[in-house]
């Protein structure tokens, strides 16, 4: 049996794959055909595939799990806060495209090198910024208006990060993506306790909740809150 690539019938930019021995899995075409970034595979049915790894990447588990609405497409312009070595920021820069563009915001010296190093230099829509995304004023000057935010942040408040970007970069019908950490606020709660406190912090931020996922079994107390800045 070959491997057969057909566009995911929800998502813009992603693709579902069957492989050989007839395991589903999905995938974002290759940018930089050639290259792959934490050791995906690359498979190749007319253009060029990376295999998109849901224990490595949270918005592709969040897209496993049943998740109804991808507000990063082709052409947006996306701030991804967190984007650590550029796991899932390469896939979301897969997704934009060459006319997209991905502002990229990381606190790690490490992970920033390994970002430049491995992905941005071959990417040429993708800014890596090394920043603390608490302060979003540092980096005003280097980012535009944005489509999307896209959060993924090990602090403890994490919804008022977002928001304090979202003030400053989120145009007025922008749409934001949380990955909620909840060890990561609170390890003396249950995580559900966690996500409704992150809701409420956005709801009152000015945000309309359009859906919570949780991530499990790929990512253990963790889900994605997407939101939309309420017009």
């Amino acid at each position: 049996m070959g491997i057969k690539v057909t566009p995911n019938q929800r998502f813009q930019g992603v693709y579902d794959v069957i492989l050989e021995d007839g395991s589903r899995r999905i995938a974002t075409r290759n940018l930089t055909p050639g290259r792959n970034v934490y050791g995906e595979r690359l498979i190749r049915v007319g253009e060029e595939y990376r295999l998109w790894d849901p224990f490595r990447s949270k918005l592709a588990a969040a897209i496993l799990k049943g998740m109804e609405n991808l507000p990063i497409k082709e052409k947006g312009k996306v701030l991804y806060l967190g984007a650590a070595s550029g796991t899932t920021a390469s896939h979301v820069s897969d997704i934009v495209g060459e006319k997209g563009y991905v502002y990229c915001i990381e606190f790690s010296h490490r992970s920033i090198r390994d970002l430049i190093d491995n992905v941005c230099r071959f990417r040429l829509n993708m800014a890596p910024i090394l920043a603390d995304a608490r302060f979003p004023t540092k980096y005003a000057t280097l980012v535009g208006e944005v489509d999307v935010i896209y959060c993924d942040v090990a602090q403890p408040e994490q919804a008022l990060i977002l928001s304090n970007n979202a003030k400053i970069f989120l145009k007025d019908d922008g749409w934001t993506m949380l990955a909620v950490k909840a060890r990561s606020i609170d390890v003396t709660k249950e995580p559900s306790e966690i996500y409704r406190r992150e809701v409420d912090i956005l709801r009152n931020e000015g945000f309309e909740i359009s859906e919570v996922v949780d991530l499990e079994p790929y990512e253990k107390d963790h889900a994605m809150i997407i939101s939309r800045l309420g017009i």
